[in-house]
């Protein structure tokens, strides 16, 4: 089940994050029907990869909002970047997506926030599939419309996968076991596998986004036919809670409440969508969006730094208790973040030269003097998901996994548990530095004249560390001198976000940082990230460029896991293998989602589990807390 943009969004999660996606597959979806009768598919209000869902068919709401929850106010957002397209269909490839676009699209099933891997209805009020999970149906609700009152109908449903298939790569890697999809009937959509035995596929179809096929083929004001392969500016038609209101190009973006919302007293909708609009206000640069929260120009920052979270909020309003700070757990998810070479050039090619590049990186001492102690170093593509990590030497169904592919993948990977260098002393990052010469020297490179020379062109290694963020130049210039040391010529550059976007779907770059999010259940998705057909798709999230057909094969395992424990044994083979692969340079990770707000919001008494902060979707405005602090300002 892969973690998008629009779960970021929904869970509270920061706006601007790096790119981040994770996935399912699991246990066998059980939901209000128990068996299948003769000749007929049972049908089901939810469904999980875990087991049972928590709520039954004639539930009223989830039981971490707030019924009584008033509607009304304006949230403030903060955006780093900007933007250039509204159009969903070409994010991936196209243009920079305008961060709360997704958000005006209902999809046919919903997240539950207090289960893991678990959806309800949406635009569908049911689904149903065989035991051996070769299609799927969902039917759709029948009073399901678009902002302009048009129903929501199957070829909308139809359409949306076509043409996310075509045109986004993350869809194209979702979605490609799903061969066809066709109208059943009046509100059915049937999703035909192209074969059985995978077992998110039924729910991960209900992650869909729902696209108006009416108005992505008529025309604009203008009378021009509009393109759904193009980036645009045009407002589009919407079907959810929200649609944008109005916006500024590259600067903001204001959605407001849709007062006739078709699906505002539908169970999954109680409660939530509290406010009367939510503005993105767009910024380049970090620092100012700090400045601009300090100034009480937006309400609400979610911060990913240490240096800012350790040193940046002693300003008055936070004495005052007119702004909260709070950290919220992230129980849901996993990360890697990692400085990631460019293995599409030759430089990066030998694994030694990727592996001595981390025995380079004194994270303990970079941790201690710049990031004040908070972070942990990351030691796994799961890391945060504890069962999911591969720890010590593979055992039981893991090694049974990993025993035909001996030859294929590193001998470590049989021998010794993965660990990363640590530093944080003088000896250490000597010895660290030492054997770093000693693996370069075994990749064909020596010293010369204080110069790393590669022996077969007689040529400097140089590597340049590309950024978007002038915040991130300090991580980068600390990397700098330990890689000079080693003979390196290292340029640290920092470019503007489009231009990054640029470079990044042009695989024009040697290091960059980057994350990869990952759900509990891993699944479809990972094709995407590691996968050999996706290293050379444009906009595709193996930005590494993977092409390993012992990676595929260990993919399709986890995608084709027919138990939870299969599940965890294919992806901890699948992420020993990685580590061992040297592809990336782990960075560091924080179990926890720091936030500032001012203090003008209501929330339910308890959060959800797995919902981070749930800002702002089961928040509220509160007009007494408002007002105290317009007297104190």
């Amino acid at each position: 089940m892969a973690i998008t943009r629009r779960d970021l969004l929904l869970a509270g999660a920061a706006t601007a994050a790096l790119p981040a996606f994770g996935s399912a597959a699991g246990v066998p979806i059980i939901g209000a029907a128990q068996a299948q009768s003769a000749g007929e598919l049972p049908w089901r209000h939810g469904l999980s990869l875990f087991g049972n869902v928590k709520y039954p068919a004639d539930f009223k709401r989830f039981d971490y909002v707030n019924p009584e929850a008033p509607k009304g106010g304006v949230v403030r957002q903060i955006a780093i970047g900007t933007f250039d397209n509204f159009n969903y269909v070409v994010s991936g490839v196209k243009g920079s997506l305008a961060v709360p676009v997704p958000l005006i699209y209902d999809t046919l099933t919903t997240s539950s926030l207090d289960e893991v891997s678990t959806e309800y209805g949406l635009l569908a009020q049911a689904v149903s599939h065989p035991d051996d999970f070769s299609f799927v149906v969902y039917r759709l609700r029948p009073q399901a419309k678009w902002h302009d009152g048009q129903p929501v109908t199957p070829e909308d449903v139809i359409f949306s996968l076509d043409v996310l298939k075509k045109n986004h790569p993350f869809y194209a890697a979702y979605y490609r076991h799903v061969v066809s999809a066709e109208k059943i009937g009046d509100h059915d959509i049937k999703f035909t596998f192209d074969a059985p035995g995978n077992r998110e596929l039924p729910q991960i179809v209900g992650q869909l986004v729902i696209l108006p096929k009416h108005w992505w083929e008529g025309a604009d004001a203008q009378g021009r036919k509009r393109d759904v392969t193009a980036t645009t500016l045009e407002i589009p038609l919407g079907s959810s809670a929200y649609k944008i209101k109005e916006s500024v190009a590259g600067r903001s973006v204001v959605l407001e409440r849709v007062r006739d919302y078709w699906a505002r007293d539908i169970n999954v909708n109680v409660g939530r969508n509290n406010f009367d609009e939510l503005r993105y206000e767009f910024f380049r640069d970090a620092t100012v969006a700090i400045e601009a929260f300090k100034a009480d120009q937006v309400d609400w920052r979610t911060e990913n730094s240490a240096k800012n979270w350790a040193t940046a909020y002693d300003f008055p309003a936070v004495s005052e208790k007119r702004v909260i700070l709070e950290e919220f757990p992230n129980r849901s998810s996993g990360v890697m973040q990692a400085f990631v070479p460019n293995l599409r050039r030759a430089k990066f090619s030998d694994p030694r030269v990727r592996r001595a590049l981390n025995y380079a990186f004194d994270f303990e001492e970079m941790n201690k003097q710049i990031f004040y102690g908070q972070y942990k170093r990351i030691g796994s593509y799961f890391d945060g998901i504890e069962d999911l990590m591969a720890t010590g030497l593979p055992q039981g169904k893991e090694l049974e996994i990993l025993e035909p592919l001996r030859g294929e993948v590193p001998p470590e990977v049989f021998t010794t548990p993965y660990t990363n260098p640590v530093g944080g002393s003088p000896e250490s990052v000597r010895d660290n530095l030492r054997e770093a010469l000693r693996l370069l020297k075994e990749a064909g490179y020596e010293v010369r004249d204080r110069k790393l020379i590669d022996t077969r062109t007689g040529s400097q290694l140089a590597l340049e560390l590309l950024s978007q963020d002038p915040a991130f130049e300090r991580v980068t210039l600390f990397y700098k001198p330990s890689l000079e040391r080693l003979g390196i010529a290292v340029t640290v550059r920092t470019v503007d976000p489009i231009q990054y976007e640029n470079r990044l779907r042009d695989w024009d770059f040697d290091i960059v940082t980057n994350s990869w999010g990952e759900s509990q259940s891993p699944g479809n998705e990972q094709r995407e990230a590691w996968g050999s057909k996706a290293a050379d798709a444009a906009g595709s999230r193996n930005i590494a460029g993977i092409k390993n057909p012992a990676i595929d094969k260990l993919i399709e395992g986890v995608i084709f896991a027919k138990s939870r424990d299969d599940l965890v044994a294919a992806t901890k083979a699948l992420d020993r293998v990685l580590l061992w692969n040297h592809y990336v340079v782990p960075q560091w990770t924080y179990s926890k989602v720091r936030t500032a707000r001012w203090d003008r919001f209501g929330r339910p008494a308890e959060l959800p589990k797995y919902g981070q902060s749930g800002f702002p979707f089961i928040w509220w405005y509160d007009a007494d807390k408002a007002a105290r602090i317009a007297k104190k300002s």
